[in-house]
């Protein structure tokens, strides 16, 4: 008895080049991130997000999302080195796994399940000490994403384990 997947692989794979998309787009976007840092000291941003949210907290103190903004803001110089640092390495780690997968290296399939989920348990790790809903937006797109590439990886071992093995005296 053959069991029948509701989605075809080339379905699958779509979401699967569709997902690695968003993590190149994160990785692209946490390099911005760290290099606009890089050139800008905290206080400015500290000015600009007070300058942002001024007019919504003095309509309500007690409004959430220009708090949580003007809070989350605060940078001191030394959390902004470890901002600066993270954001870089994240972000160039993540585009090259995503290049690897996209061109679909061999390599880059393990690899990318192992630092996807690594940078995962961090997340969920902040996230206990944070509670930022992005970071469960994030993870849950990192699980999505390891799920989708054990799914290819798999698929292409299977695909290279019924090629014809190469045999010199043939």
């Amino acid at each position: 008895m053959t069991i029948k997947y509701p989605l075809s692989e080339k379905y699958i794979r779509d979401i699967f080049d569709v997902g690695v998309a968003f993590k190149g787009i994160d990785g692209i976007l946490q390099v911005i991130g760290g290099v606009i840092l890089t050139f800008i000291r905290p206080e400015t941003i500290n000015h600009l997000l007070i300058r942002l949210t001024q007019y919504e907290l003095v309509e309500d103190p007690h409004d959430k999302i220009a708090n949580y903004i003007l809070h989350a803001g605060h940078l001191s110089v030394n959390s902004e080195k470890f901002a600066i640092l993270f954001l870089l390495s994240h972000g160039l780690i993540k585009i090259f796994i995503v290049v690897g997968l996209l061109k679909n290296k061999l390599w880059a399939y393990p690899t990318g399940i192992m630092v996807f989920a690594g940078f995962g348990v961090y997340q969920m790790y902040r996230y206990f000490h944070t509670h930022s809903i992005g970071l469960l937006m994030l993870t849950s797109l990192d699980v999505f994403v390891i799920a989708l590439t054990w799914h290819e990886y798999n698929l292409i071992k299977k695909s290279l384990l019924s090629l014809p093995r190469w045999n010199p005296k043939l």
